[in-house]
C-alpha cells in the first residue's frame, strides 16, 4: 500500500480531546495561561508550538508527541508481512478508509474485516491467492467501514460478523460477545470490544501471522485515536486496557491512516505517552 497520511494534525487531535473532556476555550486558555486568540489560532492549525506544549498538559495529552505531531516529525514505520496479510485504502467522501484481509497461507482459509468504500481490490487479492473467505468482521457499522458489505458478502458467501452490542442490519448477520474466539485455518483471532467511537467498536486480536496484528478500526490511529463527544474517558480506558497491555511488537491496523505498531505508539502518540 502507497504510504497513507495520518488521519489527524495536531489540532484534529486537541479538539478531539477538549471536546472530549467537555473544556470550553476560555477555561482551557486560563488553565494553560495563554491567549484565547493564541488557543483558537492553534485550534485552527497554526503550530505556536509553546502554546501547543501549555495545552497539552492540561489536556493530559504528551506535549512532545503533540509538537512532533505539529512539526511534522514522525511517521510511523511500517512493519511487513511476507504473506497472509493484505490491507486496502479506498477514498470515501472526503477522507480515505482502510479494510484488511488475513489468511493462512497452508489452508487458504481467509477473514475480511471492514470493506472500505469499495471492495473490488480485496475480491481481486482473494481470487488470485485462491483463497476461501470464511467470515467479513465488523469493527463497527460507521457507513464508511461496511459501505461495500453487500458485494463483498454476496461475491465470497462468508458469514457477516458483528459486535452484539452494534449489531449491522444486514440479512443474516450474526453477533459476537467479548473474547469470542475464531479460527481461520491456523490463525486464532480474539474478540475484544473497546468501544466509545462507537457502541460496539470492536478490535481483534490475530495470532499466527509474522506478527501478532490488531485490526483496531477506529480505536486507534497512528499518533491519535477516534473522537468520541458522549464516551470519551470509556474510549481512552478501553483502549488503555485493551490494547496497550497486548505485546510491544503488535501490528496495529487502524481504520484509518497508516499501519502502525503498539511500541511505536506508546512512544509516539499524544494520548498515550506523557512525554
Amino acid at each position: 500500500m502507497a504510504r497513507i497520511p495520518l488521519e489527524d494534525n495536531f489540532n484534529d487531535v486537541i479538539n478531539k480531546t477538549q471536546r472530549g473532556l467537555k473544556i470550553s476555550d476560555e477555561d482551557l486558555a486560563k488553565r494553560s495561561e495563554v491567549s484565547v486568540e493564541d488557543l483558537a489560532a492553534v485550534k485552527g492549525g497554526k503550530p505556536i508550538i509553546a502554546v501547543i506544549r501549555r495545552i497539552a498538559r492540561h489536556l493530559h495529552l504528551g506535549p512532545t508527541a503533540l509538537e512532533d505531531l505539529a512539526n511534522k516529525a514522525w511517521y510511523p514505520e511500517q512493519p511487513n508481512f511476507p504473506t497472509g496479510f493484505a490491507a486496502f485504502n479506498t477514498p470515501y467522501e472526503d477522507l480515505t478508509v482502510n479494510s484488511y484481509l488475513v489468511w493462512d497461507s497452508r489452508s487458504k482459509f481467509a477473514a475480511a474485516f471492514d470493506t472500505g468504500a469499495s471492495c473490488q481490490a480485496m475480491v481481486d487479492t482473494i481470487h488470485a491467492e485462491k483463497l476461501k473467505l470464511e467470515y467479513i468482521f465488523l469493527t463497527h457499522t460507521h457507513e464508511d467501514h461496511i459501505a461495500d458489505l453487500k458485494t463483498l458478502a454476496a461475491s465470497a458467501k462468508a458469514d457477516v460478523w458483528a459486535s452484539e452490542k452494534e449489531p449491522v442490519d444486514f440479512p443474516g448477520a450474526r453477533t459476537f460477545k467479548e473474547n469470542a474466539h475464531f479460527h481461520v485455518g491456523s490463525l486464532a483471532i480474539k474478540t475484544l470490544f473497546t468501544w466509545g467511537h462507537s457502541p460496539g467498536m470492536t478490535t481483534f486480536y490475530i495470532t499466527g501471522l509474522s506478527w501478532p496484528l490488531a485490526v483496531v478500526g477506529d480505536s486507534i490511529f497512528a499518533s491519535s485515536m477516534g473522537g468520541s463527544p458522549t464516551n470519551y474517558a470509556d474510549q481512552l480506558r478501553n483502549n488503555r486496557e485493551k490494547i496497550l497491555t497486548l505485546p510491544n511488537d503488535t501490528v496495529l491496523a487502524c481504520g484509518h491512516g497508516p499501519l502502525t505498531t503498539l511500541g511505536q505508539e506508546k512512544r509516539h502518540n499524544p494520548f498515550f505517552t506523557s512525554r
